[in-house]
């Protein structure tokens, strides 16, 4: 199916402390987003739209800067600092109501967003959601890369579908990202959310870029967070893996048991301090860990019942440039093959 009316585009760009990538990022995207124009696969009133997740150095004052030389640039500022993920879910749930297809990319655009052409091309055939994944990942970390694989295939081993090699470089259409924003979780995991929606949906290859400017903003410790996000929003299987491996010790604890009441009958003498002690020191461990998974589940549980809000945004110049009278029109879809 092929769309016959020209889709209005916003790309949503998620930054924390950009300061020494936008004055060149932002340019490459309003070629983009120029040129896109200039061949009316977008309309002229699309947008780059920028948002601020509580930076701490002058990133809001550039996207106002931006915003005065050229109005195809607006912003969302958050009231403090609440993630890549929830920075997001705000870009796009404010692109919703406006755009008929919604681009994600970094600011540092190591991701090519040349590759951003191949996405329109893909929406007008018919898919509503349209994945950037990276063909090679030689710019990454030997570390790096072997926890990400490692990270893949425990999570397909857990049933989660996710997109290997996949970030958050993509497009969706507006009745994607409408049944996206329906997720209720208060730090919803997309990149597993994503392929559940069952939409029409292709991947489209790129080799990632090094970084230009700036620092990764996903230490070691965040991308533990994220692994454990993804794994506890969407499989119980830790809690069962604490169950399978706690009746494995209670078996080994009665084999020892008997053994020891068997060495008693003979009258042989054991023992065995250092090996009780040791047993005692794994056991407490075992229970500590266990206690903690236990402890995630239900600490998560706790913060949806809460249903406070995943964002607050102080400011916001991206819904303010639309008048009432442009209201996103839904795209109309012809049934000839493609």
């Amino acid at each position: 199916m092929k769309s016959s009316v020209i889709p209005r585009l916003t790309i949503v760009v998620p930054c924390y402390n950009e300061e020494p990538v936008l004055p060149t990022s932002a340019p490459v995207l309003r070629r983009i987003l120029q040129r896109l124009t200039d061949h009316q696969q977008v309309t002229t009133d699309s947008k780059i739209l920028f948002v601020d997740d509580g930076s701490q150095d002058r990133t809001w004052a550039l996207i106002t800067d931006l915003r005065q030389q050229d109005t195809c640039y607006t912003g969302l500022k958050f009231s403090r600092n609440y993630g890549q993920e929830a920075a997001l879910m705000a870009g796009m749930q404010a692109a919703q109501h406006h755009a008929d297809l919604i681009v994600t990319i970094d600011a540092d655009l190591q991701d090519d967003p040349q590759l951003i052409f191949g996405m329109i091309e893909q929406a007008r055939e018919g898919f509503d959601i349209v994945y950037g994944v990276r063909n090679d990942r030689s710019t990454d970390t030997w570390f790096k890369r072997t926890t990400a694989q490692g990270f893949y295939w425990f999570m397909g081993k857990l049933g989660v579908d996710l997109i290997p090699n996949h970030s958050d470089f993509r497009l969706m259409s507006q009745r994607a990202v409408a049944a996206l924003m329906s997720c209720q979780e208060s730090h919803p995991f997309i990149r597993g959310i994503i392929p559940q929606l069952g939409f029409p949906a292709t991947k489209l290859y790129y080799k990632r870029q090094p970084r230009q400017a700036g620092v990764s903003k996903y230490p070691l410790r965040k991308m533990i967070r994220f692994a454990l996000d993804g794994i506890l929003s969407f499989s119980v299987a830790p809690i069962r893996a604490v169950l399978y491996a706690g009746l494995l010790i209670c078996g080994g604890a009665f084999l020892v048991l008997l053994w020891i009441l068997i060495q008693h009958i003979r009258g042989a003498v054991v023992t065995g301090w250092s090996s009780i002690m040791a047993s005692l020191w794994f056991l407490g461990g075992f229970q500590l860990v266990a206690i903690s998974i236990i402890g995630e589940y239900v600490g998560r549980t706790f913060t949806e019942v809460k249903h406070r809000p995943r964002f607050i945004i102080q400011s916001d110049t991206y819904s303010s440039a639309f008048t009432p009278a442009q209201p996103v029109v839904p795209l109309t879809r012809d049934h000839s093959s493609h």
